[in-house]
């Protein structure tokens, strides 16, 4: 479904003059105008968009060095602060709210030369794995309108396969962008916590939160990682970037790795047997390919869905806390003093699935439940990182499903939250743990044709040769 030249590619057109920036622009304006009915898009910046891209054009032509991303368009997540453009984050709380600035991440896109096109749908604040939790409308699956493309950075994955722009930039708290890209069938990289600057973006769980790219390819997403990862004095988190960049080579000659562990607690219980057979494929192609791929046990990650269902809730509930309806844009109240105006202001601001995670949090952040949850999950978590590092020591990368299963239809588990929940039991302890994790397309699904994500995750700090393997994976895994 790749409509797209490799976003190399496009920028060296742009750069060069064989193409316009105003051209590349009109492409993707055309593209979401054609896909509408699948309501990927929040907001169109045209005016903006194609102000910005005669401006490239014009410096082009008199010579001016741009960047690496020249003339490209791009797609933002709505919870990414964009000049302005409405940052909603997909939520009825934050409708209409203007931000006085922009995010780090897009600043340093916008420097690279990229172009904001629009903002994408999303679960409202990030909670949820289908974006049916949007206060907008639910996006459709690009291969079929009657299920999910997974959340919660569901607009941005599926815009990205129905060729409205070369790439798009999502957050991954627990599994946002791995997951969408798995129901979709594109590339989605969580970078190294760390990594990737949170100034700018709505919070969902400080802890977790990371930004990157969805893209058709390993490559373009390392290219794209490459323009705006590394330290910001805006975010205390951050970390340096790695000084050989994370532009890779071709993936033919990727230095390939010597061992591999197939994670055995994701291909038990709870497993789709489709996804089950198309990920012991991806082994049967690794293995025919040089690789040892070995199956090893990770004890604690049973817990882990657990463990973030206490820990980012009560995250949620501390973060959501500034949205009281005195600050940002939610004003649709007519209380008689400020508790009243608290009370209208969220019950009408916040939907079903935000209301339901500040209970959970606020619950086990409360005295005499401290020590009984939050205390006792944090206890699990640093066992989960402990447990991933001496992994690590004995593998160089560690595989598994992306979820339990394909993309599911529209509506078949909105009434069930625990069944919501468990679409996260793959992509949650790398989120917990803080490693870089990606998702490739693997086999489709054998019963539906839909998309089926393979999950390769890397220790800390080693995105550049998680996505120099996942690029040569990616190569060995479209070989038929």
């Amino acid at each position: 479904m790749r409509v797209w030249k490799p976003i190399d590619q496009l920028a060296d057109d742009v750069q060069s003059g064989r193409v316009k920036a105003i051209d590349l622009v009109e492409k993707s304006l055309q593209a979401i105008e054609e896909h509408k009915d699948f309501d990927a898009i929040t907001f169109v910046r045209a005016e903006q968009a194609r102000a910005q891209a005669k401006l490239i054009d014009d410096k082009v032509a008199h010579g001016v060095k741009i960047g690496p991303l020249a003339g490209v368009p791009f797609i933002a997540k709505d919870n990414l602060l964009v000049r302005n453009t409405e940052a909603t984050a997909s939520s009825t709380m934050l409708k209409g709210f203007v931000p006085p600035y922009q995010s780090t991440v897009i600043d340093r896109l916008e420097a690279a030369g990229a172009v904001c096109i629009a903002k994408a749908n999303q679960d409202a604040f990030g909670h949820g794995a289908s974006t049916e939790n949007s206060d907008n409308f639910v996006t459709k699956n690009p291969h079929d309108k009657t299920r999910v493309p997974g959340g919660s950075s569901g607009g941005p994955a599926a815009a990205v396969v129905l060729g409205m722009a070369p790439f798009a930039i999502g957050t991954d708290t627990g599994g946002s962008i791995r997951q969408p890209a798995s129901y979709v069938g594109c590339v989605g990289l969580r970078p190294t916590y760390g990594l990737t600057s949170r100034s700018g973006v709505v919070a969902m769980a400080s802890s977790t939160d990371t930004i990157g790219p969805l893209t058709m390819t390993v490559a373009d997403a390392a290219y794209v990682l490459d323009a705006y990862a590394g330290k910001d004095e805006l975010d205390s988190t951050t970390i340096e970037r790695n000084p050989l960049g994370y532009n890779i080579q071709p993936a033919t000659s990727a230095k390939q790795a010597t061992k591999v562990g197939l994670i055995k607690e994701w291909m038990g219980e709870g497993l789709d047997p489709d996804v089950r057979t198309s990920i012991e494929d991806v082994v049967a192609k690794l293995e025919e390919a040089g690789i040892e791929v070995e199956e090893v046990s990770v004890p604690s990650l049973p817990l882990a869905l657990a463990v973030y269902y206490v820990l980012i809730p009560a995250e949620v509930s501390s973060n959501l806390s500034r949205h009281d309806g005195q600050r940002y844009q939610f004003a649709d109240v007519n209380g008689v003093n400020l508790t009243e105006s608290y009370m209208q202001s969220r019950a009408k601001g916040f939907g079903r699935e935000a209301k339901r995670r500040i209970m959970i949090g606020t619950y086990v952040l409360s005295s005499g439940y401290y020590d009984a949850y939050y205390k006792k999950a944090q206890t699990v978590r640093t066992k989960l990182i402990n447990e991933f590092n001496a992994v690590f020591e004995q593998y160089d990368f560690l595989i598994g499903p992306v979820a339990p299963n394909a993309a599911f239809k529209i509506g078949e588990n909105a009434n069930d939250p625990l069944k919501m929940y468990l679409v996260d039991m793959m992509t949650v302890a790398p989120a917990l743990v803080g490693v870089p994790a990606i998702s490739v397309p693997a086999r489709p699904s054998a019963d539906t044709g839909m998309p089926i994500g393979l999950q390769i995750i890397a220790p800390q700090r080693q995105d550049r040769e998680l996505l120099t393997f996942a690029a040569w994976a990616e190569e060995v895994l479209a070989d038929e």
